[in-house]
Parts: C-alpha cells; sequence; structure tokens
C-alpha cells in the first residue's frame, strides 16, 4: 500500500513538473548569526528532507520572488525558515518568502523562538510578529477568557525561620521585599541588607521576603540580626501585559498567602512598624514605602524613547498607581533629594544609598587597560545600558585599543533576563568582553579594572555599583542618568558622557591621561566617605523608625481623671480582668495614648523588693494591634528589675501569645481562677536575666 502511494505521488508532481519530495528553504532574513543558527536549528528539525538556503538578494520584493519562483519552480516547498529580528533592510526578501510559500512560513523570532504562520492563528501570529515571546502570545486575560486554561496561580507554601531572640526592650518592625536580600547581587539587596543590619542595633526585625524558584537565598548571613525571616513562593502571573488598570510588576506579588502571614506575625508578635521595600508591594499597605527608584520617572523615560503607544500605557498606569500609593503612606523614603523633589510630597524623606568603606578599599591600579560594567540583568536599564555600550561605543574604541577589554557582571542567571528584555538569545559575543553571573566578591574585578562604566540610559533612584566604585578608588564614566543623585562633579569626581561619541571619548581621555584618571577616582572617594558610609545612613533609618514609634504610644500615669475611661475600655474587653477602675490608683496604673487619647492601661502592684504583679491590661477595640499593650507592659518591665508575674485566662491565646512574645513564659496554673465564666488562669513571670 505504502509503495503503491508514492508510486502515485511520483506520477502525480512528474505531471506537475515537480519533485515528489517537499524540501526546506531557510531564509538568511536578519542578523547573520541569528540566521546561521536558525539554520542549524531548521536542519536538526527536519534531517530527512533536502534543504536549501536563500541569503540576501537585490531588488524590490516583488522582483526577488520572480527569481525565486524560477529558481524553485521543480521543487515544492514543504517548510520555509523565516527570520523576524526587527532587521528592515531585510523586509523585501521576507515579503518574497511569503509570496513564494504562503501557509508554509515557519518564523523566528529574534530570541529564535519559532511559530508557524497561520490564518486559522492569526491573532498569535500577528503578535508573534510583534516580538511577543512564545510563552505569552496565547495568554488572554480572565475577564475576557475565564474558561482559559494557563491561570495565574499563587503556591501555598511558606517557610518561617528563626533568627535572633527577641528582646522585650527592642521594639519590633517588620520588613517586606520582592525578594531576599541575601547573596548581594544586586544594588537593591545591598542596601536592604545593610540598612537592616544598621536598624538592628536598637529594633528587632521580622523579615518577610518573596523567593523565586533558581534563585539562591542564603539566609544565616540575615538572621545574624533579624528575628523572623519569613519566605513565600512569588505567584506565577499569567495575564497580558496591556490588560490591568494596575502595572503587571504590582499584580505578579498579590499574594493572599503573603498577606495572612504578615497580618499573623504581626499580630502575634506586637509589631509596631511595617516598612515596605519597592513600589510594586506599595498595595499591601503599611507606615514607610521605600521608593528604590521613582518607578513612573522610570517608564517616562522608556516612553520618550521607544514612542509606543504600549510604552505609553506603561508609563501612564505607573504613574496613576504610584501617585496613589504614595498617599497612604506615613512616610515614603526616596534614594535622594533629586527623587523627593519628583515625588513632591511632604512626608518624602531622603535616605541614600551607601557602601561599605571598610569593605571596599583602595587599590593600587594596575598596567593595564580594562573596563568594568557591573548591573546585573535582572533590573533591566542594565540590559539596556549594555546594549548601548557594546552595539554603540564599543566599536568607536574597540580597535583603536587592541589591548583593552571588558568585564561585565550581569547577575544571577543573566540569559533569562537578557531574553526576557530583548527577546535576544543571548549578548553577542566577542573575544574581548567577559560576561560573567553573580560574582560573590567583586572587589577583585575593581581592583583589576582601570575604569569602570556605567552607561545607563534609563534610570531611576541611585546606583550603588557607582558607590563602590568611587570607595574602590576607580574612576567612573557615567550618562547623567547613572550617577544622578549623588552630588557628583563632572571632571572632577566622575566623567559624564550621554552619547556613544561623548562616552567613547571619555574612555579615550582617561586611559591616556592616569594623572587625570587618578585625581578623579581619589575624590570620589573622599566624597564616598563624607556622604554614603552605611553606619551613618543606618543612623537615619533607626532615626526614622524610632520617629515613628515615638508618637505612636505615649504612657503616662493614670490619674484619677481617666477613671471613666479606663472603665469603657475594661467594659469593652470581656477577656480582661473585671477590677473596680478605682482600686487602681491605690496601686499602680499607667495609661497608653495614641494622639492624646486614652487606648489602653495597665494595672500593678509591687509584691517584693524590685518584684511585680501585673493586675489588669486592656486595649480600646479600635487600638488593638497598634504596639499599645506591648508599650505598657515594656513600660512596668523598665520600672521593676526583677521578676514580673501576672495571669492570663487559658482560653486567651492573643494575650498569651503577646506575652510569650514579650519575654514572659508560663510557670503555673491556677485552677478556677476566672470567674463568668470560669476559667483556668495561667500564671506566667519575666525575668530580666
Amino acid at each position: 500500500m505504502k509503495s503503491l502511494k508514492q508510486t502515485l505521488k511520483r506520477h502525480l508532481f512528474g505531471l506537475l513538473g515537480k519533485e515528489p519530495e517537499a524540501v526546506v528553504v531557510s531564509f538568511h532574513t536578519g542578523d547573520e548569526v541569528r540566521a546561521r543558527a536558525m539554520v542549524e536549528e531548521v536542519r536538526r528539525l527536519v534531517p530527512d528532507r533536502r534543504h536549501f538556503e536563500v541569503g540576501p538578494e537585490p531588488g524590490s520584493a516583488w522582483q526577488i520572488y520572480r527569481r525565486l519562483r524560477r529558481t524553485f519552480r521543480k521543487y515544492r516547498i514543504g517548510q520555509a525558515a523565516v527570520l523576524f529580528d526587527g532587521d528592515h533592510s531585510k523586509r523585501p526578501l521576507r515579503l518574497a518568502a511569503f509570496l513564494l510559500a504562503p501557509g508554509k512560513i515557519l518564523a523566528f523570532n529574534k530570541g529564535l523562538e519559532r511559530h508557524h504562520l497561520r490564518l486559522s492563528t492569526w491573532i498569535a501570529s500577528w503578535l508573534f510578529l510583534r516580538g511577543v515571546p512564545l510563552d505569552r502570545i496565547f495568554l488572554r486575560p480572565w475577564w475576557l477568557c475565564p474558561w482559559k486554561r494557563d491561570r495565574s496561580s499563587v503556591p501555598e507554601a511558606s517557610q518561617i525561620l528563626e533568627g535572633r531572640p527577641v528582646s522585650p526592650h527592642r521594639p519590633r518592625v517588620a520588613v517586606l521585599s520582592p525578594y531576599f536580600p541575601y547573596p548581594l547581587s544586586h544594588g537593591g539587596a545591598v542596601r536592604i541588607f545593610h540598612l537592616l543590619r544598621e536598624a538592628a542595633r536598637r529594633f528587632d526585625i521580622f523579615l518577610f521576603a518573596f523567593t523565586e524558584t533558581g534563585q539562591p537565598v542564603e539566609p544565616a548571613p540575615v538572621l545574624e540580626f533579624c528575628a523572623k525571616v519569613i519566605l513565600v513562593p512569588k505567584p506565577r502571573y499569567r495575564e497580558p501585559r496591556w490588560s490591568s488598570l494596575a502595572p503587571p510588576e504590582v499584580h505578579e506579588y498579590r499574594s493572599p498567602v503573603m498577606r495572612r502571614l504578615l497580618a499573623t506575625v504581626q499580630r502575634e508578635h506586637a509589631i509596631q512598624l511595617l516598612q515596605v521595600e519597592y513600589t510594586q508591594l506599595a498595595s499591601t499597605g503599611g507606615d514607610i514605602l521605600v521608593e528604590h527608584d521613582v518607578t513612573f520617572d522610570l517608564y517616562r523615560q522608556i516612553h520618550a524613547r521607544r514612542r509606543t503607544f504600549a510604552s505609553w500605557w506603561d508609563f501612564a498606569r505607573w504613574r496613576r498607581y504610584e501617585h496613589a500609593a504614595l498617599r497612604r503612606y506615613r512616610r515614603v523614603v526616596a534614594m535622594s533629594g533629586k527623587d523627593a523633589a519628583m515625588l513632591a510630597s511632604p512626608h518624602v524623606i531622603a535616605i541614600p544609598n551607601g557602601v561599605d568603606l571598610e569593605r571596599f578599599r583602595p587599590a593600587p591600579e594596575p598596567e593595564s587597560q580594562r573596563l568594568l560594567f557591573i548591573g546585573s540583568f535582572r533590573h533591566f536599564p542594565n540590559v539596556i545600558a549594555h546594549r548601548f555600550f557594546t552595539e554603540e561605543v564599543w566599536p568607536l574604541v574597540r580597535d583603536e585599543f587592541p589591548r583593552m577589554a571588558l568585564t561585565v557582571v550581569a547577575g544571577p542567571d543573566p540569559l533569562t533576563f537578557w531574553r526576557a528584555a530583548t527577546g535576544l538569545a543571548a549578548p553577542a559575543p566577542d573575544p574581548r568582553i567577559r560576561l560573567l553571573e553573580f560574582v560573590r566578591d567583586v572587589r577583585p574585578l575593581y581592583e583589576e579594572a582601570n575604569l569602570v562604566l556605567v552607561p545607563t540610559l534609563v534610570s531611576a533612584g541611585t546606583n550603588v555599583k557607582v558607590l563602590e566604585a568611587m570607595a574602590m578608588e576607580r574612576a567612573v564614566i557615567s550618562t547623567s542618568s547613572g550617577c544622578a543623585g549623588l552630588g557628583l562633579d563632572h571632571g572632577v569626581s566622575v566623567w559624564v558622557a550621554d552619547d556613544p561619541e561623548a562616552f567613547a571619548g571619555g574612555i579615550r581621555r582617561l586611559i591616556r591621561d592616569d594623572a587625570l584618571r587618578g585625581k578623579i577616582a581619589r575624590a570620589a572617594r573622599r566624597h564616598a566617605e563624607e556622604n554614603f558610609d552605611w553606619k551613618r545612613l543606618g543612623t537615619a533609618q533607626r532615626k526614622l523608625w524610632a520617629g515613628l514609634l515615638a508618637p505612636l504610644v505615649a504612657v503616662r500615669p493614670a490619674s484619677a481623671s481617666d477613671l471613666t475611661e479606663i472603665a469603657a475600655i475594661q467594659a469593652a474587653s470581656p477577656e480582661a480582668s473585671a477590677w473596680e477602675p478605682e482600686s487602681y490608683l491605690n496601686d499602680g496604673c499607667l495609661v497608653g495614648l495614641e494622639r492624646g487619647r486614652i487606648a489602653g492601661f495597665v494595672a500593678f502592684r509591687e509584691t517584693g523588693e524590685a518584684e511585680c504583679e501585673i493586675l489588669n491590661l486592656a486595649v480600646a477595640p479600635a487600638s488593638r494591634r497598634r504596639g499599645v499593650a506591648s508599650a505598657l507592659v515594656g513600660q512596668v518591665l523598665a520600672l521593676f528589675p526583677g521578676p514580673v508575674f501576672l495571669e492570663v485566662r487559658q482560653s486567651n491565646q492573643t494575650a498569651r501569645k503577646l506575652y510569650e512574645a514579650l519575654g514572659f513564659r508560663q510557670v503555673g496554673i491556677r485552677p478556677k481562677y476566672y470567674h463568668s465564666p470560669p476559667e483556668d488562669g495561667i500564671v506566667m513571670r519575666f525575668q530580666s536575666c
């Protein structure tokens, strides 16, 4: 049967003047390196067919088509591989391929992903040709296609790691981050790690962080100064970028699991402040929002360069979302005075990025011509910067300096982020460009470098890697945006250049002028010492937290005029003891005030030398979970250095967890101690030593 079919096939196509077996034609319609990779991929996919290649052809699409038609007159084309990488000069050849083999086009994009172009899937084909990555072209918004299978998902897993013991004498602060800040693989992690370590001198820190598959987490260094670390996997967001009013980066971090853990841990440990790192997490709410960059300004810069509807939509969404988010926080932290002015809000303060001056010390410069660029590809402006330098600046100096070489530190898993940002499989190879992934200790790279490059075209916030180069006493060549907000002066403490010719000119000047290069490097180190020491910035971080905590709860001795409000709070707290309020004044009683109003009270009596018993503690329902109870008990503990006792209903789990968090431990049970309803009392004790 098979033999008969083959015979009929040969006769049929023989009558048409064509060979019976279909052939594969690959069109070199883009960058030659990618085109060659495409051809090799097609040969691997279809190894048992005859293959032809068509290179660049002169003329219009119609002229090219007529020549190709004559060439392939006797062949039946089964598949035509065509590269779509944005090279407009190859457009006529692409059109000719469509005319020659309609319905047979296997399209390849810049990242060498492939897709069959068919009318039956015209939307997907159109999106593919527009440059949308293959794994996203079939995404449909949930509100348009509620039956779709590829849905967003939120992992239910979580992990709680125990760090250093909490102290009743240290206020408790929660910090929410979109990633775990160790290893120190990019500037944001460096900032969070060092400022939290400095703040931990006076505060107990509870760190909440998202994790991603494949991203390393090394908890030990962070657990040295954090009381707890709570890790939650990042949600898998599967919606088209255009389909939501809020920016897609915001939706990527909307996790009910994280919100639930935040609420539980804040309640159980009487956490008094919540600091949120990065704008995309701002919808969580809290007390302090840290703007690592002014995100709407970043997208404004991108829109100014691209001028597309997609770039405008990203900019408009971020501007709307970010301005609304700023109003929900008591304080907003910007990276520089420039960013603070841009946010234009009275509750914005600037705490700059910094550098570890003890770790990053000046080292003698070698006799070489080595350039260094450090920028994690996880942050897409660094991908833009890399392309700007390697594609536009490097060709201007490469041949002029045969000994010159460039080292690039691109952070963990750089090719994944490179493909997501560019659609390209990898940066173009160059034997004089060394591309490294995450480097645990970058100091040896600074030591071997003569110039540090910051070719950032779009940027917001301030650049930690500039500060490290300054501390290592290496001259920096940067764009205006790359060193913005650091107070540096062109030709004095940095060399500023914003276009390819000027950037290349700066490299020529500084490589050839050792004296000027050294002068700029030394001035930069002095500037870093005066303004960007993490220890000094850590003082600013602690001052911010202390300032917000101080007015929350003011504690003072109770007076007779307070008894009416004390009685009302006690009546609204059936889980507390029910003593006569007047009796509290016979021993000791403190009231906690929020904005001048009594929010809670604690009654106690001295039972021995430096020893005390807490008789009652109650907080108004509207003021609970805001640190009132912790402040009242903390003041009692400060008054009595010896043991402090209390009783609590066995069923009052919330109060028991609060007391345990403050350092109390169960030492006994008093059967039927409470009435209405009858219940055992749990005896707890705090011992300061």
